[in-house]
């Protein structure tokens, strides 16, 4: 029987690329994403390649109840290899899911909810996609949204850093999966196409700077999507890699962000997470 593999929003871009990747490496992908017609067109494009037949599951990753939803499907199908958390979402306006501030949703609780109801069947390894933004973040989690104004950027970036911090504290708190990040660095997307060319994403100070900082994006995102998806290739693939490991884009480890591993923000960081996304049940090694 095949390995499985699970890519969120693996419909396009880099998830579509880490799907033919896995695929390629001998895994029977499943490709996660909103629009059906997206999921079909992957799901042609990977089975020509050859290998085991790929599928396709709708869900709004946005969604915390339909990524309960999910998970339970998934789980009822026996272990899984590979989870690989490629979701993310960058907000141009201040906007809440739920109540809660959207980027933290998707970026954060979304692939943590989905990764922490699959540990009981999942065997192999789970990476979670980061991002070079985390070092523009605010660095204070007491609450899901930080203090001071809305910048969908650095938003983004301090959702990318809570679910690093996360990535790091599960490493260390279990040991039947592997656990690693993957950063991506840049590739043309939707998001890059989109909202990261309005000055609004940025501290007032940066939006002085907009041409500069417009052309640093546009660098940073210009390269191709198969390029980018080989940190999460190999973070999902190298069996000689230690849990806890950071890909850079060059797609060699790299030292962890400084603030993810602080143990104070990983508490910070798993409260949040229990409190805006709360599990049927507390998973052994997490204390309130």
């Amino acid at each position: 029987m095949a390995r499985r593999a699970v890519i969120t929003a693996g419909t396009g871009g880099i998830g579509l690329e880490t799907a033919l990747g896995l695929t390629e490496a001998g895994y029977a992908v499943t490709v996660v994403g909103r629009n059906p017609e997206r999921g079909a067109r992957a799901v042609d494009s990977i089975n020509t390649r050859g290998g085991e037949t790929a599928r396709y599951l709708q869900a709004d990753l946005s969604s915390l109840d339909e990524v309960r939803a999910l998970a339970t499907r998934i789980a009822a199908e026996g272990e899984l290899e590979v989870l690989v958390n490629n979701v993310g979402a960058m907000f141009p306006d201040h906007t809440r899911i739920g109540g809660v501030e959207a980027s933290f949703v998707v970026n954060h609780l979304s692939p943590y909810l989905l990764t922490e109801t699959l540990l009981p069947v999942l065997t192999g390894r789970v990476v979670n996609v980061t991002s070079g933004s985390v070092i523009a973040a605010k660095k204070v989690f007491d609450d899901a949204e930080p203090p001071g104004g809305y910048y969908g950027f650095h938003w983004y970036g301090r959702a990318k850093l809570a679910n690093l911090a996360y990535t790091l504290d599960l490493a260390q708190r279990q040991t039947t999966v592997s656990v690693l990040a993957a950063d991506p660095g840049g590739a043309a997307t939707d998001m890059t196409d989109g909202t990261m060319r309005t000055p609004k994403i940025v501290s007032p100070g940066l939006r002085l700077l907009w041409p500069l900082v417009r052309r640093t994006f546009e660098r940073a995102t210009s390269g191709p999507a198969a390029t980018a998806a080989r940190p999460s290739i190999l973070a999902a693939t190298d069996e000689t890699l230690a849990t806890g490991t950071v890909i850079g884009p060059r797609a060699t480890p790299v030292t962890p962000n400084r603030t993810a591993a602080d143990p104070r923000v990983q508490h910070a960081v798993r409260r949040l997470s229990q409190k805006h996304a709360p599990l049927d049940h507390v998973p052994d090694g997490i204390s309130n």
